[in-house]
């Protein structure tokens, strides 16, 4: 019997690590792009958020209505950022911090109007878990990583294609050199200012859309700032990973596991307070990111005003 108990912590813990670190995985791999380019989103938080509340709104028309609602509602703030940043070169690091602090007045907002003051009884329509025949059946590791809703499977079927995109093509090779050496791309006919536009909008989409994993394959509700920063975890997660999409997926799964390890824990029955299963993700992070950046370079013109 505790054999099974404990398999059972198992899977759970697993397929919560999973489920947790999707919305990261979003915007993370999404970040990553945009940071290749040249550019560090920290309204990402803010596009994270807006895709949150515009999937809630867009999920009466159904839950895929919902997703794709919040991916156009991502983008949009990445695309407001980005003109000031690109359009008007103000500065990336108070521009960001500006956009984050607009979305989340404005989120809140309009979640007061549409549901509100309280937004009691708020709930949505999920995307059901969706198994992959016979994988699904695996022991341990299929329930954990093949019973997961589509947004997961999404989220990973996107690191290869960025990859692939970033390494093994004419558009990632100018992406690639828009960030690492601006002036020498620009003067090789690279369209630098309308390359980290689009790479920035890009990078919004998918925050928006990790944003929707939160609200439409996770919780099924929306409470203002729910996002709790998951947009700047998801910025270390890419320092982390080393501008990679292969270790932005890692750092990704380790903060998710790390997140369920609170889960796990109370299965276990273990008398430890709350308070240190609620910061226990974050201190991980901080742990493994600051024994990471000692060992890695950022691209050349990250963060650089043109």
């Amino acid at each position: 019997m505790t054999s099974a108990v404990e398999a059972g912590a198992l899977i759970g813990f697993l397929a919560a690590s999973v489920r947790v670190a999707t919305p990261l995985l979003f915007a993370a791999i999404g970040e990553t792009v945009t940071e290749r380019a040249g550019i560090i989103n920290l309204g990402l938080e803010g596009a994270m958020l807006a895709g949150a509340l515009a999937s809630a709104l867009g999920a009466s028309a159904g839950p895929w209505a919902g997703v794709a609602a919040g991916g156009l509602a991502g983008a949009a703030v990445a695309a407001a950022f980005a003109a000031w940043v690109v359009g008007a070169r103000v500065n990336q690091i108070i521009a960001g911090t500006a956009v984050t602090l607009a979305c989340v007045g404005l989120t809140g907002t309009i979640y007061r109007q549409a549901y509100g003051a309280g937004g009691a009884g708020l709930s949505l329509p999920t995307l059901a878990v969706l198994p992959v025949p016979g994988l699904s059946r695996l022991p341990v590791l299929g329930p954990a990583l093949f019973a997961q809703p589509t947004l997961t499977y999404l989220s990973l079927v996107l690191v290869p294609a960025v990859w692939w995109v970033l390494y093994r093509t004419r558009l990632g090779l100018a992406v690639r050199a828009t960030g690492e050496a601006t002036e020498l791309a620009r003067a090789a006919g690279v369209p630098v200012r309308a390359l980290r536009f689009w790479a920035t909008v890009f990078g919004g989409a998918l925050a928006g859309l990790g944003g929707a994993s939160l609200v439409l394959a996770q919780v099924g509700t929306f409470a203002e700032k729910m996002t709790a920063g998951r947009g700047y975890v998801a910025i270390a997660i890419v320092v982390l990973g080393r501008w990679h999409p292969g270790g932005v997926a890692l750092a990704a799964l380790l903060f998710g596991a790390a997140t369920a390890l609170q889960f796990l824990f109370q299965a276990l029955g273990l008398s430890v307070p709350y308070q240190f299963f609620l910061m226990l993700p974050y201190v991980l992070t901080l742990v493994a990111l600051g024994g990471a950046v000692r060992r890695v370079e950022a691209p050349a013109g990250l963060a650089k005003d043109e």
